[in-house]
């Protein structure tokens, strides 16, 4: 029984079939628990399972806290991500490569709330100007991730988690004002559509 009892709490609460976020990877599964010996030192390890990406991930029991592996977030805090879409984007004026290490850093972080500023902040609607290439590979990467996640909290489809996500976009309350304005800032303009609207 006490051995039974220091194993689940080395796996720091982590079941099999649980599904868990891997930060660097996003939502995936527990397949497996395994021991491994590596260097004569017997290894307890997750086997976390990314079927969309076709890939398998070994992480020590003990070292799953320290990288970041969590539980899937609570619908509250779902709800929560919701919300920060219908925000404001916030971009800020730094060079763009300054910028897409701190949307990376975000993404990579595991924190649902971080990858959803992400997707708000680079969200481009039909009528804005196109995203380049790494804009939208930076935008697509934190929708997936936020996809998948939403999908599993609330037991829905990709595509059903992806139709609440581009509602709540929908609804920024400055979406259009902030098309306008940000046509304009590329110009350098701004200072002059304040103005104008004063």
């Amino acid at each position: 029984m006490t051995t039974a009892k220091k194993t689940t709490a080395g796996r720091q609460g982590f079941k099999t079939g649980e599904a868990v976020v891997y930060p660097a990877h996003g939502v995936g599964r527990i397949v497996a628990i395994e021991e491994q010996e590596i260097a004569g030192y017997k290894l307890e390890l997750f086997v976390v399972s990314f079927e969309k990406d076709k890939m398998v991930l070994r992480v020590p029991t003990a070292k799953a806290n320290s990288v970041g592996m969590r539980k899937l977030a609570e619908p509250e805090l779902v709800k929560k991500a919701l919300d920060v879409l219908t925000g404001r984007a916030r971009i800020k004026r730094t060079m763009w490569s300054r910028r897409a290490q701190e949307y990376e850093a975000k993404i990579n972080s595991g924190d649902l709330i971080a990858v959803t500023e992400v997707v708000r902040d680079l969200y481009r609607s039909d009528a804005q100007p196109e995203q380049s290439y790494s804009e939208r590979q930076l935008y697509e990467a934190a929708l997936d991730r936020v996809v998948r996640e939403i999908s599993s909290v609330n037991k829905i489809t990709e595509t059903e988690a992806l139709k609440l996500i581009e509602q709540s976009l929908a609804k920024s309350p400055r979406r259009a004002k902030a098309e306008a304005e940000t046509e304009s800032d590329a110009d350098g303009e701004g200072d002059d559509l304040q103005e104008e609207a004063a």
